[in-house]
């Protein structure tokens, strides 16, 4: 199945006032534009354009392919909130106009994401030119318009498997070298629009977890902070789920405005991208100088991850620790070798306040868990209450922590100190009697990532697991060496969350967030 990004703005100088919209329509995995379409509707109010510029973007994508899923993003807090069906809607003249939208495309096949309206910069372009347009009496013209030209264009492609911090780092500085061809980018004199009060990004609805720090905060000895977890016999019946998130919605009849099918993309626009596995990609011409900086400003922007406006929806990955067992409290390891507890009363408990926290935010569109028991458990209490199925993966399992499965620290330290000494000095060493090395989880967990980004792109998924496994996607994402495992606190129950671009680059978005057990 196709997947479309349809990126919308509207604007009003006077609100109510002379008013346009612009709608722009991406393919999910490669950002290439694929559609525009724009439109002068005379005088209106910004949220009635902005509706206007929503339904214009569904149409088209819609006209591209009818069974396609689609990722609406727009700056407006409003429209997304309302078409999440989080906000009621009161205004008469926007009633009808998301009753439409809610019609393009079957429930299910649509979902919602606010994003800083410095990432919503194509669209904003369109609307000002239909407002130009208005102002000179004509109706917008796809032949005149410049707003993909203008839009910062994507710089080379990383090398590097998705979530590589240091390929990422690579491409902002490629992109911050002025390149002696080409010409600068035209700056833009269009009429600034009179524009919503605009909010700050809404902080993730998910948190984190991982292996533990030096105190101890998971399965695991507290003077370590090593991970330590336990392991499930076999594999479950779970499947995936189908269905999208709350708040997709669907479309209705045409419309009159401008629409300009984009079948070429021209060589200083948004180019070829790089897909959800990283890697090699074609390599658009950069616009200049200029334009460089321009896009290497807007991967660098840390409240909007680490990707232009183009790059597509990111697979977000949001990031459970399973609630506790009996042994998480006593800090004995308990990894994928031991005796593969099931969760305390607390444990459940904790998994229903997740739930209820997951469920009133309403971004999660899959489950998947760890095949142990502690996770398994956890996730379908999660899933039950978002009516969802859950999935497992066997690479999120924990480590095997060998011999050492239900012992303490302390214990470890008495019975084989000399192995335990070399563990704490090397990633590369196995715990007593053939454990898992913590090199060897991150390759196993690495792969179960680049697995789940390519069966989930442009989704955001729940993975319930451990803490070792969290804690690698956390150090991995960020490029950060392996001891900086011994440097994160990770709680039972905890929420984490990673968002992963199609050009390779991953965003950090929350770890260990506990204010749902509160």
């Amino acid at each position: 199945m196709r997947e479309f990004v349809v990126e919308a703005d509207g604007g009003s100088r006077g609100n109510p006032g002379p008013a346009g919209y612009g709608a722009v329509v991406s393919d999910a995995a490669t950002g290439e534009t694929l559609a525009e379409a724009a439109e002068y509707i005379g005088v209106a109010t910004n949220n009635v354009a902005e509706y206007r510029g929503l339904l214009a973007g569904l149409r088209a994508a819609r006209d591209l392919d009818p069974e396609a899923r689609v990722h609406v993003r727009m700056d407006s807090k409003l429209v997304i909130e309302q078409m999440s069906g989080r906000w009621k809607i009161k205004h008469p003249a926007m009633k009808p106009l998301a009753a439409e939208a809610a019609t393009v495309f079957p429930p299910g096949q649509v979902t919602y994401e606010w994003i800083p309206r410095e990432r919503n910069t194509h669209a904003d372009r369109l609307a000002n030119e239909a407002m130009d347009a208005g102002k000179r009496g004509e109706q917008w013209s796809p032949a005149a318009s410049r707003a993909d030209l203008d839009t910062p264009s994507a710089v080379p492609a990383p090398e590097g498997p998705p979530g590589d911090a240091t390929a990422g780092a690579a491409r902002v500085r490629a992109a911050m070298t002025p390149t002696a061809a080409g010409r600068a980018a035209e700056p833009r004199a269009a009429e600034p629009r009179t524009a919503e009060p605009r909010t700050a990004e809404p902080r993730t609805a998910e948190a984190a977890d991982g292996p533990p720090a030096p105190g101890g905060d998971a399965d695991g000895p507290a003077s370590t902070g090593r991970a330590t977890e336990s392991r499930a016999a076999g594999t479950s019946a779970e499947r995936p789920a189908a269905g999208a998130a709350a708040g997709a919605r669907a479309g209705g009849p045409g419309s009159s405005a401008a629409y300009r099918p984009v079948t070429d993309t021209p060589a200083s626009g948004a180019g070829a991208r790089a897909g959800a596995s990283g890697g090699d990609a074609g390599l658009p011409a950069v616009a200049g100088a200029d334009a460089d900086r321009r896009a290497a400003q807007a991967v660098a922007t840390p409240s909007s991850g680490w990707a232009p406006a183009d790059m597509g929806a990111p697979a977000t990955f949001v990031l459970l620790r399973h609630g506790e067992t009996p042994l998480t409290p006593q800090k004995r390891f308990s990894g994928s070798g031991g005796s593969d507890p099931s969760l305390s009363d607390i444990g459940r408990e904790q998994a229903e306040k997740v739930a209820a926290a997951l469920a009133r935010r309403g971004t999660v569109q899959a489950v998947v868990a760890s095949p142990l028991a502690r996770t398994r458990e956890t996730a379908r209490i999660v899933a039950a209450r978002l009516g969802l199925d859950v999935a497992v993966e066997e690479g999120l399992r924990e480590t095997d922590f060998g011999a050492w499965e239900g012992l303490t620290f302390g214990e470890v330290r008495e019975r084989h100190p000399e192995d335990l000494n070399a563990w704490l000095a090397s990633p590369d060493v196995e715990p007593t009697g053939g454990g898992e090395s913590f090199a060897a989880t991150a390759a196993r967990v690495a792969e179960a990532r680049d697995t789940l980004l390519a069966a989930y792109r442009g989704r955001t998924v729940l993975l319930v697991t451990h803490v070792t496994p969290i804690k690698t996607l956390i150090r991995l994402a960020l490029g950060a060496p392996p001891e900086a495992l011994y440097r994160m606190e990770l709680s039972a129950a905890s929420l984490s969350a990673v968002a992963y671009y199609a050009d390779g680059n991953a965003s950090v978005r929350l770890f260990n967030d506990t204010s749902h057990l509160r």
